[in-house]
């Protein structure tokens, strides 16, 4: 089974040389040149490494790992000045897509107040300008501590910008914190994996139209998707959805309290239902409501611009609280 899949992945990467090879062909840019060779170089690399994995399990000398994803003698760090964002549209149409938008954007607000450094891994929009989904790393002076609570479902209650009748909308919207691992040891089969490369439709010059950069990443247990865009090669794309993924596996399994990936049941998120929802922000009635710690604030327009200092320490107090208590 596990060499099926690797043979796989190895025509997988070969395709992927052959098609850049091919670019090189007629490709007259030095700077393209110099990034297509370097793709190249990655990627027979990765084929060369997989290849070798493969000899070692067909001649027996390759080691798994022992049952269960933690190792308890490498025990999991929590690098609290860093955090993955993960924000996704749920129920609510295009409507759904406008205020993860601005979920993001309050998100990004307060943490130029905190001097945090913003990097966008991922972004999906919508036709009308929402976002489906956007996944940005962040740094910054506990950033780990202070938003941690924020995931779950987020529901908003407001008269959308396109409804003429002036009717209120319910729409949702899924945030996810996940933490940057320093030190993890997670049973993940490379057979368990499944992966995609497309071209990336954002920012990043001409090699975004030639070159299949962009990796989506799909883990089959958990249906966990990983999706990776930022960097011009696909390698580091790889990489980097591969750590993303550890660190979705990794938030499930502490929240779930389980020893085993095979455990898991459930997202940090849930299915994004407007009934799941953690806090409500009801536009009409100037009100934001956190459905865990029973407590509501006011002052809607400076919260949407990132006046959420307040909101974030008083979660945080209470959920620990809260925690302790158990």
């Amino acid at each position: 089974m596990k060499q099926n899949y690797l043979k796989k992945e190895i025509k997988e990467i070969e395709k992927e040389i052959l098609k850049n090879k091919n670019i090189l062909e007629n490709e007259k840019s030095r700077e393209m040149i110099l990034m297509v060779k370097e793709e190249i170089e990655k990627l027979e690399k990765q084929k060369g490494q997989l290849e070798k994995t493969m000899e070692e399990i067909e001649n027996g000398t390759k080691q798994l790992s022992k049952d269960g994803p933690i190792n308890e003698n490498s025990t999991p760090i929590i690098n609290q000045g860093k955090a993955i964002l993960e924000v996704r549209s749920g129920t609510g149409g295009d409507e759904a897509g406008l205020f993860a938008r601005d979920l993001y954007r309050m998100y990004h607000r307060y943490g130029e107040t905190q001097n945090w450094k913003f990097t966008e891994n991922y972004v999906n929009e919508n036709e009308a300008g929402g976002i489906k989904t956007i996944i940005a790393e962040i740094e910054g002076k506990n950033v780990y501590k202070v938003l941690k609570y924020e995931s779950g479902v987020h529901r908003v209650q407001r008269v959308p910008t396109t409804e003429s009748s002036g009717r209120i909308h319910t729409s949702t919207a899924t945030v996810a914190i996940l933490p940057k691992i320093k030190k993890i040891d997670i049973e993940i089969k490379p057979e368990d994996l499944e992966w995609e490369f497309y071209r990336s439709g954002g920012k990043g010059g001409q090699n975004v139209n030639k070159v299949s950069t962009a990796v989506r990443l799909t883990h089959t247990p958990t249906g966990i998707v990983v999706e990776s865009q930022e960097e011009r090669y696909q390698g580091r794309n790889r990489d980097k959805a591969l750590e993303i993924l550890n660190s979705k596996i990794y938030t499930q399994m502490e929240e779930q309290r389980v020893s085993n990936i095979s455990e898991l049941r459930s997202s940090q998120v849930g299915t994004a239902e407007r009934s799941e929802k953690i806090r409500t922000y009801n536009f009409p009635q100037d009100r934001i409501t956190d459905h865990r710690i029973n407590k509501t604030w006011h002052s809607m327009d400076k919260v949407m611009n990132g006046d959420i200092e307040k909101i974030l320490r008083d979660t945080v107090e209470k959920m620990e609280a809260l925690k302790e208590n158990r």
